[in-house]
């Protein structure tokens, strides 16, 4: 039985996603990265074997594809035949479940985007990649201050009936707007919704800024499941916000579509047994131009297996084929 796998690991969350000749999800997979993404996929690795082992042992990995902030490290050190960029990823999955769609919010951890479709095909998009006000790391963050679990922010939300106005330009700013609402009574229902407007706002006046949003419209990443997010977005859009099935796991489901697409004659992949193996990286600082490239170094059982990182291909060019 033939099947291809997906990998999306990101800075807060790794995602796998198993899926079958007819795209039929097999498995999937959401955990957090914890700041190890080497750990993280010995740890997808070990739960995808174990669940293989359990089902279906004559399970055969056909492609793999690998996607997120860590796309390229975790392509070397499973043996990926494709490596893509989450915008491809995520617009590729959206669009099986979605076809029609024209416009994808994606909040992820550390950033979050926004993919403008025509006809199935990315035309434009943009990337929050400098402040964190708009992200799920500063909820995370909001959640722990107000010790609520932010799985619980949504339902607070809604229990809203005026909402604080918080500005979220900036976290810094927004922490302390917070704290000045809360030393002057607000209830905290009303803080957690003006906070979850405030991150709307945010994103639209900066990573949406200037983009033609039409519906329909797709919630995407682990914020998506935040239902006082989606009310928020739908009362600043004025349209229906789509969450469809498997949002958390998108982009892992997009590249093992692309995986399933550009089949290799033989997988380059690993196998489970590289979650029982040491796998180091290192860097160093090439001295051979004035660019001093900072190459990084991946050794499995130490051995060298790639070299990336550098402008020129001098290291590069001698990772083993």
């Amino acid at each position: 039985m033939k099947t291809y796998l997906g990998i999306d690991v990101g800075s807060i969350s790794t995602k796998f996603v198993l899926i079958d000749e007819k795209n039929q999800i097999l498995f999937s997979s959401y955990f957090r990265t914890e700041g190890n993404p080497i750990e993280a996929v010995k740890k997808g690795m070990r739960e995808l074997k174990n669940f293989i082992q359990a089902h279906n042992p004559e399970v055969e990995i056909a492609s793999l594809g690998t996607t997120g902030s860590a796309r390229y490290l975790t392509g070397v050190i499973t043996g990926a035949d494709v490596i893509k960029n989450e915008i491809t990823a995520h617009a590729k999955g959206v669009t099986h479940f979605v076809p029609d769609v024209r416009t994808v919010i994606e909040i992820g951890g550390q950033d979050s985007k926004i993919i403008i479709l025509e006809n199935g095909v990315v035309v434009d998009f943009a990337l929050n990649l400098i402040c964190s006000a708009g992200t799920g790391a500063f909820l995370d963050a909001q959640a722990f201050r107000l010790k609520i679990p932010v799985e619980k922010f949504g339902e607070l939300a809604l229990k809203s009936k005026n909402p604080t106005t918080i500005g979220a330009r900036c976290t810094v700013f927004s922490e302390s707007d917070m704290i000045h609402k809360q030393q002057i009574g607000h209830p905290t229902h009303d803080i957690v919704a003006g906070l979850c407007q405030g991150l709307v706002r945010n994103f639209l006046n900066n990573v949406a800024r200037g983009k033609n949003i039409k519906p329909p419209i797709v919630f995407l990443g682990g914020v998506s499941e935040n239902i006082g997010m989606r009310k928020a977005f739908e009362e600043a859009l004025g349209q229906k916000i789509i969450v469809p099935s498997y949002n958390k796991v998108m982009g892992a489901f997009g590249v093992a579509l692309l995986a399933k697409e550009n089949p290799s004659p033989k997988t380059k992949f690993l196998g489970f047994e590289i979650s029982d193996k040491d796998i180091r990286c290192t860097s160093f600082q090439c001295q051979g131009c004035p660019n001093h490239c900072e190459v990084i170094e991946a050794r499995i059982e130490g051995k060298v297996i790639a070299r990336w990182g550098d402008r020129c291909g001098k290291w590069s060019n001698l990772n083993p084929q």
